[in-house]
C-alpha cells in the first residue's frame, strides 16, 4: 500500500480536495537529492538547517484541521522545503498563499520547489524571507493561517489579528497541535490535539544560533 492510500486508509487523509492535492504535489520535489529514496516513509526528513519537512501524517492532519479551500488566502509560516505552500496552492485553486521562511537558505530552496509546479510564475504563491511573528500585514487578512514550526509559549497576537473572522489558524504549541476558530475580534474557539512534535519555530532572538 502506497503512502497516501494508507494516509486515506487509517482516516488522516479525509478531505477530497486535500487528498487531490497530495497525490498531485510529490513530497519528493522538496526533498534534497540525497534522501529522495526516502520521500515515501511516514517519517520527518532533514531538509538542512536543523530543519525538517515535517511527517506526511502530521500535514494531513494539519491540513485537514485547516479546511482550506479554494479561493483562500492563506499565510504559511515556516514554509521550509515549501510543501505545505504547494499542497495549498493546489487547494486554493485561484486564492493565494503568502509563504513566510526566516532563513534565506530555505526560503530559496522552497520557492525553487514550488516553482516546478508554476504556482510561483503563476502569482498564486509569494515567498518571503522574513521573521513571521509579526505575520505579513501588507497581504492581511487571512482567511487561513497554517504554522509548521513550534511555538514556544504564546501565539503572536499578529497573526490572531490578521485572521478574518470564521477564520482558522492552526499551529503546533507544546507538542500539541491547537486550532483555533476565530469567532469575533477577541474571541476564539480552541481544540487541542496532543502527542505531536514540531522544530521550535525560528524568530529573529534565536537566528543568531542558527
Amino acid at each position: 500500500m502506497d503512502l497516501i492510500s494508507y494516509l486515506v486508509k487509517e482516516g488522516w487523509l479525509k478531505t477530497p480536495c486535500i487528498i487531490e492535492a497530495f497525490k498531485k504535489i510529490k513530497r519528493t520535489d522538496f526533498i534534497p537529492n540525497e534522501m529522495k529514496g526516502l520521500s515515501e516513509i511516514n517519517e520527518p526528513l532533514p531538509i538542512g538547517y536543523g530543519q525538517t519537512i515535517s511527517q506526511p501524517l502530521t500535514v494531513a492532519f494539519m491540513l485537514e484541521q485547516l479546511q482550506p479551500e479554494p479561493g483562500n488566502k492563506i499565510l504559511d509560516i515556516g514554509s521550509g522545503s515549501g510543501w505545505t505552500s504547494a499542497l495549498l496552492a493546489q487547494i486554493v485553486k485561484n486564492g493565494k498563499v503568502i509563504a513566510l521562511e526566516i532563513l534565506p537558505e530555505l526560503k530559496e530552496f522552497g520557492e525553487k520547489n514550488v516553482a516546478k509546479y508554476n504556482f510561483v510564475k503563476k502569482g498564486i504563491v509569494k515567498f518571503f524571507c522574513l521573521d513571521a511573528t509579526n505575520g505579513y500585514i501588507n497581504e492581511a487578512p487571512y482567511d487561513r493561517i497554517l504554522v509548521s514550526a513550534e511555538v514556544q509559549k504564546e501565539i503572536p497576537l499578529a497573526w490572531k489579528e490578521q485572521l478574518k473572522i470564521n477564520g482558522r489558524i492552526v499551529v503546533p504549541i507544546n507538542n500539541s497541535v491547537w486550532t483555533l476558530i476565530k469567532k469575533s475580534d477577541k474571541d476564539f474557539k480552541v481544540i487541542k490535539y496532543s502527542g505531536f512534535s514540531f522544530v521550535p519555530l525560528i524568530h529573529k532572538d534565536n537566528i543568531k544560533d542558527k
